[in-house]
């Protein structure tokens, strides 16, 4: 069984920063496409942004600019550095390995963006 832990959340004013980590159990981390989304209350779960196994990464339209992810494989980590936080990102932040229905999810993590 793949353990994903989050860590990184927290409360920031608006035009602040964060750094999302995640740290997975999967020995097989670098061959994985890794990927946060996020839930804010009564929405669905959307995808933020996705690194694949060679590095490539593709972001959601509202955090483009704003939110890089990176992956380290030595350390099975991947981070998402979020700046220009506006109150529109609060929401849970998930990890997650993998596709399909096949993928491991993490517990999440709050971001709550507010003044």
């Amino acid at each position: 069984q793949v353990q994903l832990v989050e860590s990184g959340g927290g409360l920031v004013q608006p035009g602040g920063s964060l750094r999302l980590s995640c740290v997975s159990s999967n020995p097989l981390f670098r061959l994985n496409t890794m990927s946060w989304y996020r839930q804010a209350p009564g929405k669905q779960r959307d995808l933020v942004a996705a690194i694949g196994p060679s590095g490539i990464t593709n972001y959601a339209d509202a955090v483009k600019g704003r939110f890089t992810l990176s992956r380290d494989n030595a350390k099975k980590t991947v981070n998402l550095e979020m700046n220009s936080l506006k109150p529109e990102d609060t929401a849970v932040y998930y990890c997650r390995q993998g596709l399909g229905s096949g993928a491991y999810w993490g517990q999440g993590t709050q971001v709550t963006v507010s003044s």
